[in-house]
């Protein structure tokens, strides 16, 4: 077991590069053909989000919901496909999604909605996209970071910051990927849009809007022990949900799930990065009807 973990010590972290405009790392455009070529089915549920917005906080409610408590625990990881993760020899999220073998099939994904395969929206899938404001999201996605060796080394937070703002981050721009999900939600119905900061704020409510989407009725029994099932505080001290068991995760620097907590950003952000960050925000943010909470 030691010289593996001194294995992935000595494995270099990845660097970033422009993918059809979009940055990216080789973990998830080396399978890429068999990405686009991935055969989705109707009743297949695509949970999307950009890194860091609540994608593990969905991926365990939609889980529960469809399959309640399994007699024999698995991890999320296993349950959930993450498609476009591949690891050569190693590891391929579209053989995993392949081969899942729920109906539906729960895949997770990271992808701006321009690189989803175009299967899903033949099939008429159904969505659930998860989207979080952008200061608490670069918060959480700078401590990821920071703790994921698969990722690129994040620097210090002042130079993290300016490249979030860039959009020179793995899966490219957050505005670009929370503003461009909401206009095909526009032009698609079969996507659940929802805001992290509303889960925080009421889970059941938002819990019985997706019930609705999805047409599912669990009773209200039901309902009470998911919503106790998905509090933060529990999944972080769950290994079948809180990615404990993944190696190039380190602990140490951070855990995967953190807070969990809407407002973080303001132990993070000195007045003048705050201001800094509205004025470019507003230049980069022009649809009226997609607005975030940084507070609740």
């Amino acid at each position: 077991m030691m010289s593996m973990d001194l294995k992935m010590d000595a494995i270099p972290r990845p660097e970033m590069f422009d993918f059809h405009g979009v940055s990216m790392i080789n973990m998830f455009t080396e399978n890429w053909e068999n990405i686009q070529n991935f055969q989705a089915r109707p009743d297949d549920i695509l949970i999307a989000t950009y890194p860091k917005a609540g994608t593990t906080w969905v991926s365990n409610t939609l889980d529960l919901l469809h399959f309640g408590q399994r007699e024999k625990p698995i991890p999320l990881h296993k349950r959930v496909a993450f498609m476009e993760v591949f690891i050569p020899d190693f590891h391929s999220g579209v053989d995993l999604a392949d081969k899942l073998p729920t109906s539906p099939r729960l895949i997770k994904t990271h992808l701006p909605v321009q690189f989803v395969p175009k299967s899903f929206w033949e099939q008429k899938s159904r969505i659930v996209y998860i989207a979080r404001n952008a200061k608490d999201n670069v918060v959480s996605y700078f401590h990821f970071d920071r703790m994921n060796k698969a990722h690129p080394e994040p620097g210090d937070w002042s130079s993290y910051l300016q490249r979030f703002k860039q959009g020179k981050m793995v899966f490219g721009s957050w505005y670009d990927h929370v503003s461009n999900w909401w206009k095909k939600k526009q032009t698609y119905s079969n996507l659940h849009y929802m805001f992290f900061e509303d889960m925080v704020e009421d889970t059941g409510r938002e819990i019985d809007k997706l019930c609705s989407f999805l047409g599912l009725t669990p009773s209200v029994e039901e309902k009470t022990r998911i919503v106790g099932e998905v509090h933060f505080d529990k999944m972080k001290n769950d290994e079948m949900a809180n990615y404990s068991t993944i190696s190039d995760f380190d602990f140490k620097v951070s855990p995967f799930m953190r807070k969990g907590k809407v407002g973080d950003w303001k132990n993070h952000f000195t007045v003048a990065q705050n201001e800094e960050f509205d004025e470019d925000y507003k230049t980069k943010m022009k649809d009226p009807t997609l607005q975030f909470r940084t507070e609740i």
